[in-house]
C-alpha cells in the first residue's frame, strides 16, 4: 500500500555565526503560518520494513519557505488511531500534511478516516473523475475510480508523476505515500496556498564543562526578555566532560540582539563559551 522510500532512499564580532517543483500560479488567500504538521501513515514505517522519507523532505520545504515544523507522527494502520489523530489535527490552528493511505487497496483508509473526522461524506470529485477519464480511457474501472473518492467539498491537490490527485479539506493536506509524487505536491501546496514565512534563523553557543542546573536561572532571566526567541538547552556528553549547547531561534534580529545579551549574562557568571 503506502510506500515511503526503501531503507537505501530517502555587530560584536564575537558573536556566532547563525544557521539556517512545482510552482502554482497564483497565491492564494490562505494566510502563511509559522508551523505545519505532518502525519504519516503506514504500519511499514513502524515495524522496519521501509524508511520513510517525508519528513526530510518536508523539512527542507519548509526551510526554503521560513516555515516550521510544528508536529510530526506516525501511525500504524489503524483506521480508529487515524481518524483519532487526524480530527485532533483538523482541530489546531496549524495546517498539515498527511501522506499515505489514499489509495484503492483495503488498507488504505485516509480517505475514509479523513471523511470521519471532518464529518463528511466521501463522493466521487467531478474533476477527479475527468483526470482519471483523460488517464485511464476505457480501461477506468470502480477500484481505479475510488482513487478520487474523497470528503465531499474536498479540493485537489495536482500530481505530476501519475496524474492521479490527491486532495484538500479543511487545514489538512493529503499526499501518496510516495515520496517522489508527495514531495512535488507538498511542494505546489505551500507554493499556491501559504505565502512564505518570516526567515528564521538558530544562533547556538557551547557552554563547555558548564552544567544545566547551572544555567537554569539565567535563561528563566533571558526569557522573560525575550519573549519572541525560543531559547533551547542540548546537555551533551564529550570527551573529557560535559558541555550545554544554548540554541537561540527567531528572527535575524532577535537572534543578534540576544547573542549579545546572552553572552554577557554568561560571561558576567564567570562561565565559558564559544562559537558553535
Amino acid at each position: 500500500m503506502n510506500r515511503h522510500g526503501s531503507l537505501h532512499d530517502h555587530n560584536d564580532p564575537r558573536l556566532p555565526d547563525t544557521t539556517r517543483s512545482m510552482k502554482g500560479t497564483a497565491m492564494s488567500e490562505e494566510k502563511g503560518t509559522g508551523g505545519f504538521g505532518l502525519i504519516i501513515i503506514g504500519s511499514e514505517i513502524l515495524d522496519g520494513r521501509v524508511r520513510d522519507s517525508h519528513l526530510v523532505n518536508m523539512q527542507r520545504l519548509l526551510a526554503e519557505r521560513h516555515h516550521s515544523l510544528a508536529y510530526t507522527m506516525t501511525l500504524i494502520d489503524d483506521p480508529r488511531l487515524i481518524t483519532e489523530q487526524l480530527r485532533w489535527a483538523l482541530s489546531r490552528p496549524e495546517p498539515f500534511f498527511c501522506c499515505g493511505g489514499i489509495g484503492a487497496t483495503p488498507d488504505d483508509y485516509t480517505r475514509q478516516c479523513a471523511a470521519d473526522a471532518t464529518g463528511l461524506t466521501l463522493a466521487y470529485h467531478p474533476e477527479g473523475v475527468t483526470i482519471m477519464e483523460g488517464r485511464f480511457g476505457t480501461e477506468v474501472t470502480p477500484h481505479r475510480l475510488r482513487l478520487v473518492e474523497f470528503p465531499a467539498g474536498a479540493t485537489l491537490i495536482p500530481n505530476p508523476v501519475n496524474q492521479v490527485p490527491g486532495f484538500s479539506i479543511g487545514t489538512g493536506h493529503f499526499l501518496p505515500g510516495f515520496p517522489s509524487m508527495a514531495e512535488p505536491m507538498m511542494a505546489w501546496v505551500l507554493d499556491t496556498r501559504y505565502k512564505e514565512g518570516t526567515e528564521i534563523i538558530t544562533g547556538t553557543l557551547v557552554l563547555p564543562g558548564v552544567r544545566e542546573s547551572d544555567i537554569i536561572p539565567l535563561m528563566d532571566a533571558f526569557n522573560r526578555r525575550h519573549l519572541p526567541i525560543r531559547l533551547s538547552s542540548l546537555p551533551r556528553f564529550v570527551e573529557g566532560g560535559t558541555e550545554i549547547r544554548l540554541g537561540l531561534t527567531g528572527s535575524p534580529e532577535d537572534v543578534q540582539t540576544g547573542l549579545a545579551d546572552i553572552i554577557q549574562s554568561i560571561e558576567s557568571a564567570g562561565m565559558p563559551w564559544r562559537k558553535a
